[in-house]
């Protein structure tokens, strides 16, 4: 197979087909039910650390990797535990006893359940007999008992896309996860709070088959998703209440799954760099196997030789010191407020030496579009910030930071380097420096080899992607994160329940938009009741109304309740309200009124238009007398004008006010 091509600096130019390209991806929704295991209210809280109210309840933890149902400890389990991580949980209104872990679980939430079944049968998937409900390990501690329940509803579905069908591995329901308050770094480690109001809310997660054929097919696919699920008028909306996970190879690299990806119009830049990035890493392993005497990877991963990366990773492992140098001495005299702050902290300078690499972990450069080329110092970085220090100094970018080469030249010589040797410095507590520099060392070594099969997240920056790079999380789950939940037991999926929601699918948004075109709405109307998803209310309540007026109405007050907002179209027709008072009565009642309180209210606030005998007249008289301005300000003149006649002619109709003045206006104007 031939060497793959592509300019790493011009991720736009890539060919996904020649590269190998596979993309899958996975959507995470939330569902507008109660939580899935509490029958709690399904509420979000507005709060932040600073505005926690006092009376919430917080409870301290501390999480740790258990075997699974293998015995195994899963990967990404196991890093997480070495963290010295610990937690603290604000408890929320609608957060129980479930949701601090100290009772057991109820059985699914049965509207949950049937909206998941709902969007199975949009997708023509095929629906499992019996739905048990697992546990998968995740002691990052966004849950209280160090795992998320999941369960499998159904498989081997399809979406249609604008691009062509793409399969759909699986359909589960689960609970979502703790929201992240704060971040505390200590000596003793991170202290991460949480608020525990969106733990347990029910999620759908869909995966596809790795059936994206572009980049740009990633985000039409994004998009098809997120078009069924909103179908079922039973998905939360707003932000952070769905996200797109990115399952992402190339030939030569693997398979990388990228989170965080929340806007859809960053997709395809997303995928692009991480092709890029894979391209790079490929090239990089064959520039470092070539130096260590090791021979090349093969263009393409089914290639491999498990045996041969065997032999590499001991010969490269032989020539990799694990041996940290504590290097403080050397920085005693430090200039750099970073350092100085650091060691006055009782925090040690250690360093790790990586032969053979100088040159090779980069600086920063920027590709065409502004992006942060890949380098192998920045995933070092990255590995090490998992351990919770704030990042790593490497010798391809010192002199830096405040750090000088005098400096420089010191460590090298504690260290008894080459010019072609490079260094890791990190400044920490010594465990936590430790356990940094052990990460990038690890991450050094698999730089020798195909990329490493992770989660990754993309950068952010004052809440939006900061360029479309991504940074790394964890290692990819395994199998051994995931094993029974005992506590819920397993339900079946009874032949009827299945007929029934199957045979009676929601409307698609072409047959609602069908359902609205009799009634005269202009197309803007059409697109706003349905963005809103008010077209059922609308509906349901418009009856003989005028279709334009109660669009209007829903569209300004869409939470007033439905039947007020017809009472009020009702009573100006009839001539019991003016057209102010419609206004006035939705601000004074925003949760409604009966037609009694209405009509009394509009009665004593002198809202009843009434017949006003000469209102020609009128405005006749109050456009002579202000003549000069009329002429001088044209049309322009009827706002200023409306009061004076809307006060002059009491209970007068305010359009019939406005039609009119504009007429005589027109008289006037030469």
């Amino acid at each position: 197979m031939a060497e793959p091509q592509g300019e790493v600096s011009d991720a736009n130019a890539l060919d996904p087909e020649s590269l190998g390209f596979m993309c899958g991806i996975e959507v995470h929704q939330q569902l507008a039910t109660g939580k899935l295991h509490s029958r709690q209210p399904g509420i979000l809280y507005d709060v932040t650390e600073d505005t926690v109210p006092e009376a919430w309840p917080r409870t301290r933890r501390r999480l740790r990797a258990a075997r699974g149902e293998g015995g195994a400890v899963d990967v990404a389990a196991r890093f997480e535990a070495k963290r010295r991580r610990s937690f603290e949980y604000v408890q929320s209104p609608n957060a129980g006893l479930i949701e601090l872990d100290e009772r057991p679980p109820l059985p699914l939430d049965e509207d949950a359940v049937d909206v998941t079944l709902t969007v199975a049968a949009l997708l023509e998937a095929r629906p499992v007999d019996l739905m048990q409900t697992m546990r998968k390990t995740v002691v990052d501690g966004s849950n209280t008992s160090g795992f998320q329940r999941t369960t499998l509803v159904a498989q081997d579905g399809t979406l249609q896309t604008p691009e062509g069908p793409v399969g759909v591995d699986v359909i589960c329901l689960e609970e979502d996860s703790a929201r992240k308050l704060s971040t505390l770094n200590t000596e003793a480690g991170e202290r991460v709070a949480y608020n525990l109001d969106r733990l347990g809310l029910p999620l759908i997660e869909i995966a596809t088959a790795p059936d994206v054929q572009t980049p740009d097919h990633a985000q039409s696919t994004a998009r098809a998703l997120g078009g069924v699920l909103r179908r079922t008028r039973r998905v939360r909306r707003g932000l952070g209440s769905i996200r797109q996970d990115l399952n992402v190879s190339i030939a030569c690299g693997d398979r990388v799954e990228i989170k965080g990806c929340q806007d859809l119009g960053w997709i395809p830049r997303i995928v692009r760099l991480e092709m890029a990035r894979q391209l790079h890493f490929y090239r990089l392993a064959n520039i470092l196997r070539e130096a260590a005497g090791q021979a090349p990877l093969p263009p393409d991963r089914r290639l491999d030789d498990a045996d041969l990366e065997a032999s590499v990773a001991q010969a490269v492992a032989a020539r990799f010191p694990d041996v940290l140098n504590d290097v403080s001495s050397a920085f005693a005299s430090s200039t750099s407020g970073m350092v100085e702050r650091g060691l006055a902290q009782g925090h040690v300078m250690l360093a790790l030496s990586l032969p053979g690499m100088a040159g090779l972990l980069g600086t920063k450069t920027l590709d065409e579009e502004g992006a942060q080329l890949p380098r192998l110092g920045r995933e070092l970085a990255g590995a090490a910030k998992l351990a919770g220090v704030r990042g790593v100094f490497h010798s391809d970018e010192l002199p830096a930071y405040g750090i000088t080469e005098a400096e420089v030249d010191g460590v090298r010589s504690t260290l008894s380097l080459s010019q072609n040797d490079a260094f890791v410095l990190c400044l920490a507590p010594d465990w936590q420096a430790a356990l940094a520099l052990e990460a990038v060392r690890d991450r050094a070594l698999l730089a020798h080899h195909r990329l490493p099969r992770e989660v990754r997240n993309v950068t952010v920056s004052k809440g939006a992607p900061l360029d479309g790079t991504t940074g790394p999380m964890r290692p990819l789950p395994g199998g051994a994160r995931m094993y029974p939940e005992t506590d819920v037991p397993p339900l079946p999926l009874g032949a009827d329940r299945w007929a029934r929601l199957s045979g009676h699918l929601p409307p698609s948004s072409e047959e609602r938009r069908e359902r609205l075109s009799p009634t005269g709405l202009s197309d803007d109307q059409c697109e706003q009741i349905l963005a809103r998803e008010l077209d059922d209310r609308f509906l349901a309540h418009l009856g003989q109304r005028p279709a334009k007026a109660f669009a209007s109405l829903m569209l300004e007050h869409e939470k007033a309740p439905a039947i007020f907002l017809g009472d009020l179209i009702d009573m100006r027709e009839e001539g019991a309200l003016s057209r102010e008072g419609v206004k006035a009565a939705v601000l004074l009642f925003p949760d409604g009124a009966d037609r009694t309180t209405l009509t009394a209210w509009a009665e004593a606030e002198g809202h009843v238009p009434t017949e006003v005998a000469d209102l020609d007249g009128i405005i006749a008289d109050i456009i002579a007398e202000r003549l000069d301005f009329v002429k001088e300000r044209g049309f322009g003149a009827i706002g200023p004008l409306m009061g004076v006649v809307m006060g002059a002619a009491k209970g007068a109709d305010g359009r019939e006010v406005s039609e009119r003045l504009k007429a005589a206006i027109q008289q006037v104007l030469p």
